[in-house]
């Protein structure tokens, strides 16, 4: 039988330093892909009735979770935020190592990506790779795409590891902080690292 994630690599990166991107590039490279948060909201959706009752039925709407009015409840209470990470964390584990399994027995690598890998060091992936930028562009382009102050923007990246902390931990990154030809290229460059790195198994 063959081990979970032995064929799988962690895609993770800081906010805003171009990781949904490196995975739509990964994709038309041919690399299948589970998506920690796309479960993560199937699962959510799937306990709505045990989210009702945790934090009131207004916040279930048609049978799924507003997962906006749920954040605000649940990142203004520390012990709110653990017993929703308690009751979902374990789902989507168990959610993810399932597709896993079944991507693992092709024998092919493929990516899990995973926002908060190194923060939440839950997963028992032994290969990470990792999108990169300065942290002086990082801070740029989250003002932009949030349209965020200096001081918003700069508290949402200090509650993450830093990116530079994450280059040494990563074994593959990929530099963007150029355009975004010069990102496919990068890509494509470690596709093929990564490719060769899988051959041996």
């Amino acid at each position: 039988m063959v081990k979970v994630f032995k064929y799988a690599v962690a895609l993770t990166g800081g906010i805003a330093t171009g990781k949904s991107t490196v995975a739509k590039i990964f994709a038309t490279l041919g690399f299948e892909m589970i998506d920690a948060d796309k479960v993560g909201h199937e699962v959510l959706d799937a306990q709505s009735l045990q989210i009702a009752e945790m934090f009131g039925a207004d916040i279930v709407i048609n049978g799924k979770v507003d997962r906006k009015a749920l954040g605000a409840i649940v990142f203004a209470d520390k012990s709110k935020r653990q017993a929703l990470e308690q009751l979902l964390h374990p789902l989507i584990y168990d959610e993810i190592e399932k597709r896993a399994k079944s991507l693992d027995e092709k024998k092919k690598v493929y990516l899990v990506d995973i926002p908060l890998f190194y923060e939440g060091s839950r997963y028992p992936i032994e290969k990470v790779l990792l999108a990169y930028t300065p942290q002086d562009l990082q801070l740029q382009r989250l003002m932009q795409r949030d349209e965020s102050t200096e001081q918003e923007a700069q508290q949402r990246i200090d509650s993450q590891i830093s990116i530079e902390e994450k280059v040494k931990k990563a074994r593959y990154v990929i530099d963007n902080s150029a355009t975004l030809t010069d990102l496919e290229n990068e890509c494509k460059r470690v596709a093929l690292e990564i490719k060769k790195d899988f051959e041996w198994m």
